[in-house]
């Protein structure tokens, strides 16, 4: 009887689970957001060749989030913000827009507030999008 009970249980908590879905059709996808690990300039580099996106398969963080349709497929954009001087800093998308020509792409710098406290250490955030188009890529 307890095995009975048990095994309900389970079935029970399994199947009320949240299920995460993947919504493939999005414009784009952020790969990943970091804190460090960027340049030391303030730069947007636009990714468009297969040779160039395979570049990014080397980064342990981006190996396993590439596949080989999206090189082929998609483009990619990393925004770096360059080197700063506290924690608290992050680069990020605000905003993207597909026109019948290119892909315009907003994009968010978040600083730290003038009153909170922030580490003082060099960091270098940066971020890698992945644009599921191969049209023009316009930053703003």
């Amino acid at each position: 009887m307890k095995k009975v009970i048990s095994v309900l249980a389970v079935f029970a908590l399994v199947s009320c689970g949240v299920q995460k879905t993947s919504d493939s059709k999005a414009l784009y996808e952020i790969l990943t957001e970091q804190s460090d690990g960027g340049g030391n300039i303030r730069f947007f580099e636009i990714l468009t060749e297969p040779n160039e996106i395979k570049m990014l398969e080397n980064d342990p963080l981006l190996k396993d989030k590439m596949k080989q349709d999206d090189i082929t497929n998609s483009n990619y954009v990393i925004l770096n913000m360059g080197e700063k001087n506290t924690g608290g800093y992050s680069i990020g998308i605000e905003k993207v827009e597909e026109t019948d020509k290119n892909i315009i792409i907003t994009v968010k710098e978040v600083n730290p507030a003038p009153d909170s406290m922030t580490m003082q250490v060099i960091t270098y955030p940066y971020t890698v999008v992945k644009i599921r188009s191969k049209k023009e890529i316009i930053i703003k």
